[in-house]
C-alpha cells in the first residue's frame, strides 16, 4: 500500500505542479519566435506589391541562390568530415597530456562570432596564404566554414567511437583480422551512421551561413542567407525576402530530418563498457604528433594570424589597433561600450536561456502531454532558422508595436537566449535522464513538493550539467550576429556588430582596430570555453580505474531494497499516527 502511495505521490504531484512551468517555454518561444515569422508572412501579403511565391522565385533568381546554398553547404559538409577525421582518432583512441587544452581548440571555433572568423581569414588570405587567392571567394568560405564545424564533427563521433567495448576490436584480432580489417568489420560501421548525422548537421549550419560570407564571400558568393538580407533591408523588398525565407525554411527543416534520421541510424554500441584512451608508446608518437599538427594547421593558425595581423596592421608591429579601440579618439568606436553592453548582455541571455531550457527539459522529462512537447519542439527550432530571416521578422515586427519595446536594452538578450535555448536543453535532458527514478520516489514518500524534489535530488545531479550549459550559453549570447546585426541601436550595440562595423569602413586604423577587437572576442571566449570543459561532467569517466568507477557508480540492489522499505515503513507509519490521531481529535 505504502509502495503504491509512493508511486502515485511522484507521479501524479509533478505533473499537477509541471503544468505552469511547462507553458512558459511556449510562452516565451511564441513571443520571440513564432511572431517575428508570423508578421513576415503578414507584412509580405499584406504589401501593395505582394507577389505569389513562384514569382518572387524567378525575380530572385531563387533556384540559382538555392544551388549554390546546397553547393558550398555540402562541400562544407564533406571537408569539416575529412578534416576532423584524424582529430576524432586522437579524442576518442589516445590518451595524452594537455587533452583538455585539445578540446578547448577543438570547440573554441564553434563558438567564436562568424564575423570573427570571417577576419581572421581575411588576415590569413592576405598572410600566410598570400598568392593563393583564399583572401575573399568560394575558396576561403569553405575554409572558414571548416573551421567552424570540425567540433560538431569530432563531438559527435568521437561520443559514439568511446562507447564501443574494446573486446569485440581484441575478439576480431584473435580471429585472425588484422588491425585494419578489425577497424573496418567493428568500428567503421558503428562511425559512418554518427558521421553522416554530423555532417547533415554542418550542411545546416553552412546553408544558413551569413557573417563568414558576407565578410569572405566579397559579393561573389552569393546564397539564401544573403540575398535574404538584400532583398529585405538593401532594396526593402518584402515579398522576395519573404519567399526566399519560405524556401530556406524548406531546406533547413530537410536538413533537420535529414540529420535525424541519419542520428536513429546508429547502431548501438557494442558492450557495456566504452574504450579506453591508451597512451601511446615508441613509435606509436609520429601519428599522434602528426594529428596534433594537423589540428594546429586547421584550428590555431587561423587564430594566430589573426593575433598576428592585429600587432602588424600596415606590416610593422604596432598597438594601434588597440590604443584606437580604448582612446576614444574616435567618435565612431566606443569599444568599451559595446564591450559592456556585450558581457551584461550575454549574462542576461545566459540567465534566461538556462532557466527556459531547464523548464522545457524538464517538461519534456516528467511530462508527456501536448502542451509540453509543442513547447519543447518550438524551442529547439530557433538552431535551425535562419538567424537572418529571424531578425528580419523582429525588424518588421517591430514596426506594429511600441519604440520602448524595440529600444528596449532587454531585447537583445531575449534574441540571442532564444537562439542558445537549444544547446541548453540537448545539454540538461542527458543529465536529467541519469538522475535514477528512485531517489525522487523517496523523496516524494517522505514529503518533499515538486520543487523540493528538484532542488535536494535534481539539482545536485545536474550541476555540473547547469554550469557547462551556462557557458555554451554565454559564448553564443556574446558572439550572436545575425539577428543582432537588425536590433542594435547606438546604446545597444554589441561587439560582434562593431566589428562589422569596423571592417565596412575604409582606412587601415579600422582594419586594425577591428583585429584588435576580435582578439579580444576570442580571449574572452577561449576562457569561457576552458571553464565549461572543467565543469562539463563525464570528461575523465573513462580515466578512472574500473573500481573507483564502481565504487562511485551508486548502491547497488540489495542496498536500493532495504532503503526502499525502510522508506516505505516510514511512510505506513506516518500515515497510521494521522489516522489515529484524527479519530482521537
Amino acid at each position: 500500500m505504502a509502495e503504491g502511495m509512493a508511486r502515485h505521490r511522484a507521479s501524479v504531484i509533478p505533473r499537477r505542479a509541471g503544468a505552469l512551468p511547462a507553458l512558459i517555454p511556449l510562452l516565451f518561444t511564441g513571443a520571440l519566435f513564432v511572431a517575428p515569422l508570423a508578421a513576415l508572412v503578414v507584412r509580405a501579403y499584406a504589401d501593395a506589391d505582394a507577389v505569389a511565391p513562384l514569382e518572387a522565385w524567378r525575380r530572385t533568381g531563387a533556384l540559382e541562390l538555392l544551388g549554390i546554398t546546397v553547393g558550398q553547404a555540402a562541400a562544407s559538409a564533406v571537408l569539416a568530415v575529412l578534416v576532423a577525421a584524424p582529430i576524432v582518432w586522437l579524442v576518442s583512441t589516445v590518451d595524452v597530456p594537455g587533452m583538455r587544452v585539445l578540446r578547448v581548440i577543438v570547440t573554441l571555433p564553434f563558438v567564436l562570432p562568424t564575423v570573427v572568423v570571417g577576419v581572421a581569414f581575411r588576415a590569413l588570405g592576405s598572410g600566410l596564404y598570400d598568392g593563393l587567392g583564399l583572401e575573399s571567394g568560394l575558396g576561403a568560405v569553405l575554409m572558414a566554414h571548416v573551421f567552424l564545424n570540425v567540433a560538431v564533427v569530432v563531438r559527435v563521433v568521437s561520443a559514439v567511437w568511446q562507447q564501443i567495448d574494446p573486446s569485440a576490436v581484441a575478439a576480431a584480432r584473435t580471429l585472425g583480422a588484422s588491425p585494419g580489417r578489425a577497424f573496418a568489420d567493428v568500428v567503421l560501421p558503428r562511425l559512418l551512421p554518427a558521421a553522416a548525422a554530423a555532417a547533415a548537421l554542418v550542411f545546416l549550419f553552412c546553408s544558413t551561413s551569413f557573417g563568414v560570407i558576407v565578410i569572405l564571400g566579397d559579393g561573389r558568393v552569393r546564397t539564401l542567407e544573403t540575398e535574404i538580407y538584400q532583398q529585405g533591408v538593401g532594396y526593402f523588398r518584402i515579398p522576395e525576402a519573404v519567399a526566399l525565407s519560405f524556401l530556406q525554411v524548406l531546406l533547413v527543416v530537410a536538413a533537420l530530418i535529414l540529420a535525424r534520421l541519419l542520428g536513429r541510424g546508429t547502431p548501438p554500441a557494442v558492450g557495456d563498457r566504452g574504450g579506453r584512451r591508451r597512451r601511446p608508446r615508441g613509435a606509436e608518437w609520429i601519428p599522434v604528433v602528426g594529428v596534433v599538427g594537423w589540428a594546429v594547421w586547421w584550428l590555431v593558425v587561423p587564430i594566430g594570424s589573426l593575433v598576428l595581423r592585429s600587432l602588424r596592421p600596415a606590416g610593422r608591429w604596432s598597438f594601434d589597433g588597440y590604443r584606437l579601440l580604448f582612446s576614444g579618439a574616435d567618435a565612431g568606436v566606443d569599444v568599451v561600450a559595446s564591450l559592456r553592453y556585450s558581457v551584461t548582455g550575454a549574462l542576461a541571455a545566459m540567465v534566461i536561456a538556462v532557466a527556459v531550457g531547464l523548464l522545457a527539459a524538464t517538461a519534456t522529462m516528467r511530462r508527456r502531454d501536448l502542451v509540453s512537447r509543442v513547447g519543447a519542439a518550438l524551442a529547439v527550432l530557433p538552431l535551425g532558422i535562419s538567424a537572418v530571416t529571424l531578425g528580419f521578422g523582429y525588424v518588421v515586427l517591430m514596426t506594429w508595436l511600441p519604440r520602448e519595446v524595440g529600444t528596449s536594452p532587454l531585447l537583445i538578450p531575449s534574441v540571442q537566449a532564444l537562439i542558445a535555448i537549444p544547446v541548453v536543453i540537448g545539454m540538461i535532458v542527458p543529465a536529467l535522464a541519469e538522475v535514477p527514478a528512485r531517489r525522487r520516489d523517496a523523496a516524494a514518500v517522505l514529503g518533499a513538493g515538486p520543487l523540493r524534489v528538484f532542488w535536494t535530488v535534481d539539482l545536485p545531479m545536474i550541476a555540473r550539467s547547469l554550469c557547462a550549459a551556462a557557458g555554451f550559453a554565454f559564448v553564443m549570447a556574446i558572439g550572436e550576429f545575425g539577428a543582432t546585426t537588425f536590433l542594435a541601436q547606438p546604446n545597444t550595440t554589441t561587439l560582434p556588430v562593431l566589428i562589422g562595423s569596423l571592417m565596412g569602413r575604409p582606412g587601415a586604423d579600422n582594419l586594425a582596430a577591428a583585429m584588435a577587437a576580435s582578439v579580444l572576442l576570442v580571449l574572452v571566449s577561449a576562457v569561457v570555453i576552458f571553464l565549461v570543459e572543467l565543469a562539463e561532467p563525464g570528461r575523465r569517466r573513462d580515466d578512472r580505474p574500473e573500481s573507483d568507477s564502481a565504487d562511485r557508480a551508486g548502491p547497488g540492489p540489495d542496498l536500493d531494497a532495504r532503503s526502499g522499505r525502510v522508506l516505505a515503513d516510514r511512510a505506513e507509519s506516518r500515515s497510521l499516527r494521522r489516522r489515529t490521531d484524527r479519530r482521537s481529535g
